[in-house]
């Protein structure tokens, strides 16, 4: 198998890593290109992988070719390399805003295409990826590239009509979770922690509370409620939090990143 990518910014690196530490894929197995020579140099010093700075020589060369640019740069990309692009190939995008009819509009022709919105957790091998494919694509080929994408995380098939909601819950949102830790932690700085014991404190707060979620498959709303002693410390803790308005604000912020990732 002879994977591609063009682009190798942090995405596609955290795609690779994965992919490659799990022995999906051997780095003589992977080529990139990239604008970037740097970019370049350091995606074939760390990971081992082919580079090389010319688009179409990728897409010529990968049987599954993953297009790893941001959204404003895909109709360049496809441009360039759409005419040596063969119908046996499998187009992975990772751009959010790109349906599958307008990657196939842009190539001209029938392809095979699947869409994707993968998360930077993928980074440490705790991504969670969404799919969705066109027509072309089989049942066998699906496997193939969810295997793929399982190499760095969770992957799950959805109707592409979510695949917008998906940018918002786990694409984008790593970022909230970042700054949820940030303020936790300087809180805790505030009041006299160290600031790295901080960081590691809430960090593996957030950490161990997401797997008891994923783990016990109870409501969230037990959890919490499971922590919230009468007349307590974390009740008191919750009631200033509704009082700022914590859910609406996430509740905001998550459909202004839905409504963004529409329009792009």
């Amino acid at each position: 198998m002879k994977l591609g990518f063009i682009g190798c910014g942090n995405m596609a690196t955290a795609m690779m890593k994965g992919i490659i530490g799990n022995g999906i894929a051997s780095p003589e197995e992977i080529i990139g290109s990239d604008v970037s020579e740097a970019g370049l140099l350091k995606a074939k010093d760390t990971l081992g992988i082919q580079v090389t700075g010319d688009n179409r020589e990728v897409a010529s060369a990968a049987e599954i070719l993953v297009l790893s640019v941001k959204p404003q740069f895909y109709e360049t990309v496809i441009d360039g390399i759409k005419d040596v692009v063969t119908k046996e190939q499998v187009i992975v995008t990772i751009a959010p805003g790109k349906t599958l009819q307008w990657v196939e509009e842009r190539f001209g022709r029938p392809i095979r295409l699947v869409r994707t919105m993968p998360n930077t957790p993928a980074l440490v091998g705790e991504g969670i990826t969404a799919a969705c494919r066109n027509e072309n694509v089989d049942d066998d080929t699906l496997s193939e590239v969810l295997r793929i994408l399982r190499g760095f995380g969770k992957c799950e098939v959805v109707p592409e009509h979510l695949m917008d909601v998906v940018v918002s819950v786990s694409g984008s949102s790593p970022a909230y979770v970042f700054m949820f830790i940030e303020a936790m932690a300087d809180a805790a700085v505030a009041d006299g922690m160290p600031r790295a014991q901080a960081y590691e404190f809430a960090a593996q707060a957030v950490y161990g509370s997401a797997k008891m979620v994923l783990e016990t498959g109870k409501h969230p709303a037990e959890l919490k409620d499971m922590v919230c002693s009468p007349a307590g410390t974390t009740i008191e803790a919750v009631r200033v939090l509704e009082e700022k308005g914590m859910r609406s604000a996430v509740f905001e912020a998550m459909k202004a990143c839905t409504a963004k990732a529409r329009g792009l």
